[in-house]
């Protein structure tokens, strides 16, 4: 499939508020070892929900809404019929060259809305998002599946148990598999860029800033899968955290002493850039800032966002 290649072709040259609370309104989850084995029968199969619903699922479905898993229904060769969007309608720009003209609906999943879309599959992202009766209000519309979800909840396990809902289990592992492999391919090109340096993670939005976890998101791919030192200001935030992104003062910044800072920057314009604060941070004093716009999969979760964010980091540190 055309975005599967993309996906995994390495190069070795080589929001949004809201977003905040997209990431941290998820429920942990209590149980991860859920029933993998689907009852097929008639053209339907049938799984367990990280909720503990049973749930009886088409074999191949054709109308699948999955807000905020679209990263993932790709990566499967899914194409679903509604694409998340959040505020004034931002969406994922990094997965539109396969989300082109699909229409977009809220992150959180108006009833009415659903309901016109007619989908055959509701896989829901957050636990949250079901809560006080919404559950069986969608499942009157469709088979309603919620993926396992939580602060601990890793990209690879939200796209095997998207594969298990989808009976695509094999090709889940097939993907991570290769994600592995890339990683670890890039972490080896890259040692002499990597071995002793640390490096940070900064959100700018609207003249403030954002610093990643050191377990999650793009922080679990720039400390876990390629190893950069954590700075301690790192550590200190994700104590704390509560979420993927933590705000982080000019004062607090002020401290930061990474070797190599990864921006997202939302705000080109942002009056912070021009303080002595920010002129004077490690990083930016040596030319080791590494800046990616909006655009990009920096502020997403999944496997092809966390491919992206390899191959982004090989094409600036090559």
């Amino acid at each position: 499939m055309k975005r599967k290649a993309k996906f995994f072709t390495i190069s070795t040259t080589l929001l949004l508020m809201g977003l905040l609370g997209a990431c941290s309104t998820e429920n942990k989850t209590t149980d991860t070892t859920n029933s993998t084995t689907a009852a097929k029968s008639n053209g339907t199969h049938t799984v367990t929900d990280t909720l503990g619903n049973k749930v009886t699922i088409p074999n191949q479905p054709k109308r699948i809404i999955g807000s905020y898993l679209e990263d993932y229904l790709i990566a499967l060769d899914e194409k679903p019929i509604a694409q998340w969007t959040v505020g004034s309608g931002s969406i994922q720009d990094y997965l539109q060259d396969d989300l082109k003209d699909i229409p977009t609906i809220s992150y959180d999943l108006p009833y009415e809305k659903v309901l016109n879309f007619e989908p055959d599959l509701l896989l829901i992202s957050s636990s949250a998002t079901v809560e006080g009766g919404k559950y069986d209000q969608y499942r009157k519309i469709a088979p309603t599946y919620v993926v396992t979800n939580g602060s601990d909840v890793t990209w690879e396990d939200q796209l095997k148990d998207v594969g298990k809902a989808l009976a695509k289990e094999d090709q889940a592992k097939e993907i991570i598999n290769e994600y592995q492999d890339s990683a670890k391919k890039i972490k080896e090109e890259l040692a002499d860029k990597i071995t002793g340096k640390t490096a940070a993670v900064l959100w700018v939005t609207n003249n403030s800033a954002f610093m990643v976890s050191e377990n999650r998101s793009s922080g679990r791919i720039v400390y876990g899968d390629l190893g950069f030192g954590v700075p301690s200001l790192v550590k200190e935030i994700s104590k704390d955290a509560t979420s993927d992104w933590s705000a982080v003062s000019s004062e607090k910044l002020a401290e930061l002493d990474a070797d190599y800072l990864i921006l997202v920057n939302s705000d080109q314009g942002a009056a912070m850039f021009e303080e002595p604060a920010w002129k004077n941070l490690k990083a930016v004093k040596e030319n080791h800032l590494l800046e990616f716009g909006p655009e990009s999969s920096w502020l997403y979760n999944g496997p092809i966002a966390s491919q992206d964010m390899l191959n982004d980091l090989a094409e600036k540190l090559n």
